[in-house]
């Protein structure tokens, strides 16, 4: 499945730059380190070939992390290492990938290694997780924190398809094309940027998918000494941790999935789920302010057809697109901390000076005030566009365009055109329509599922939680705003989530925190 909305991206990043709610409730256990588990199962390459002795019995050398030109060093509580994984999966004894990993050790009674994935895809593990220690600090009692950055992000062979220079200049494109010229402008340059990806990744383009990076936890799980596994993953790193459990089901330990992604949507699906979920962020924003959803959304969609035209002028100097704009638009909608931000930058729109949206824009590109981008969304096209075995052409989404346009004026064009430019003339083909996440036999899994997550609509978990089969995915839902739950606010969810990973409580299916 795919997620071919550029505003999925970079949900770490959008998370962490909105702010998080206070840290969890919950108490830890008393000191000790837990020796009991047994010994951890050797993955497996494919169902018959299992990995060379080099791949399951390296150890890591954990030293002190690095800055990178993207984000300082953490503290010194935290150590980074570098694991070598095969490169094509079916291939196990050839050649290897290195994917860097980060750490912060248990502080009290060890229970085993905690694995998280921020989401993105696209997000790199390694900075995130320094970031967001200060939420899980009583999971560290008992868990080694443990993160990575997936194979194509980050440190671990990265993926950059472009340069600054024409990333911005992509910011003129008009990704709803309105002519003949527009629309092929639009195609070209998609076009364009994945041959850029091709260029910079050759064959490792292949072997970037979410199935690989689910053995390739198999992997980190076996080198850090783990019986099962324990993890929490977020946006797409539900889809993540619904793969690892259909694939190993047997070693699913404890799986926390907030803000859960839909595994039956194919990409048109998926864009469509996404669109109501942005509107109905949209409209809880607005009603927040005192104004009528129906009628906010339509001044707001008016001044997006406006730039379509004339772009508004910035303090910077650049101009503010209509593609720009409806970016800003859907950044503070991932937290409620961030819709003070919109309303100023609106009121400023009105007054035509595009700066606030603009600013807004730039920080879910991870452009600094230097020009200079991040590659969270390159890393986010190379993965999605090998998962996704579908390629809507114009003429298809010109089919659906009504119907987007219908659940959103503000998002549903965009959206709809996404589907078809995200992954067009990609040079490799998509591996599936949707994801296999089934796993009979698996222990209980949670998932979180919050009402008014505009990028991961709430009625993925419910659909998660039947993909995975009876008795294995266990729903919890919280009435709130924002893009997930778990540390957004709410102590009846960070309990619920404490107890379990702490102590193996499973809540009942269908608990609600309101």
């Amino acid at each position: 499945m795919a997620r071919p909305t550029r505003w999925a991206a970079a949900v770490a990043a959008a998370l962490l730059l909105a702010g998080c709610g206070g840290g969890p409730a919950g108490h830890g256990p008393d000191g000790g380190e837990d020796r009991s588990a047994p010994a951890p199962a050797p993955p497996s390459g494919t169902t018959s070939v299992r990995l060379p002795s080099s791949l399951t019995s390296q150890r890591l050398d954990w030293g002190r992390c690095k800055a990178t030109a993207d984000s300082p060093a953490p503290g010194d509580e935290w150590r980074c290492a570098t694991l070598k994984a095969p490169l094509d999966w079916s291939r196990p004894d050839g050649e290897t990938i290195g994917l860097a990993l980060v750490r912060a050790e248990a502080t009290v009674k060890r229970t085993g290694s905690l694995l998280f994935n921020f989401g993105g895809p696209g997000g790199s593990g390694v900075a995130a997780l320094p970031s967001y220690a200060s939420e899980v600090t009583v999971l560290r009692q008992r868990y080694d924190l443990v993160s990575w950055d997936p194979r194509g992000v980050g440190g671990s062979s990265g993926v950059r398809c472009r340069g600054d220079r024409r990333i911005e200049a992509a910011e003129a494109i008009d990704v709803t094309p309105d002519t003949a010229a527009e629309e092929r402008a639009y195609f070209q340059d998609a076009a364009d940027f994945g041959q850029g990806c091709l260029k910079a990744a050759g064959k490792l383009l292949a072997h970037v998918s979410t199935t690989d990076t689910a053995r390739d936890m198999d992997l980190i799980r076996h080198v850090l000494g783990d019986a099962t596994m324990h993890y929490f993953g977020m946006s797409y790193g539900t889809e993540l941790g619904g793969a690892y459990a259909h694939l190993f089901p047997q070693r699913v330990g404890r799986l926390v999935l907030d803000a859960v992604v839909d595994p039956t949507a194919d990409s048109v699906g998926h864009a469509l789920n996404q669109t109501r979920g942005f509107q109905r962020a949209l409209d809880a924003y607005l009603k927040s302010t005192g104004q009528d959803p129906e009628r906010g959304s339509r001044k707001i969609a008016d001044l997006v057809r406006r730039l379509d035209a004339k772009p508004l002028p910035t303090s910077s100097g650049r101009k503010l697109t209509q593609t720009l704009a409806v970016t800003g638009i859907a950044l503070p909608l991932y937290s409620k901390s961030g819709w003070p931000a919109l309303t100023n930058a609106l009121a400023a729109a009105d007054r035509g000076d595009g700066s606030g949206l603009l600013s807004l824009a730039d920080a879910y590109n991870e452009r600094d005030d230097a020009g200079h981008y991040g590659t969270t969304t390159h890393a986010q096209r190379v993965i999605s566009c090998l998962d996704a075995k579908q390629r809507p052409t114009a003429e298809q989404v010109r089919k659906v365009l009504p119907e987007f346009e219908k659940v959103s004026p503000v998002f549903g064009a965009f959206m709809a055109w996404d589907t078809a430019g995200w992954c067009h003339d990609w040079p490799v083909p998509g591996q599936y329509d949707t994801p296999q996440v089934s796993a009979p036999g698996a222990a209980p899994i949670l998932l979180i599922g919050n009402t008014g997550d505009p990028a991961t609509p709430y009625e993925g978990a419910r659909r998660m939680a039947d993909a995975l089969g009876k008795g294995v995915g266990v729903e919890l839902t919280w009435k709130g705003e924002g893009h997930g739950a778990y540390g957004n606010g709410s102590d009846c969810v960070d309990s619920t989530v404490n107890a379990y990973l702490l102590y193996g409580t499973v809540p009942k299916d269908g608990k609600v925190c309101s």
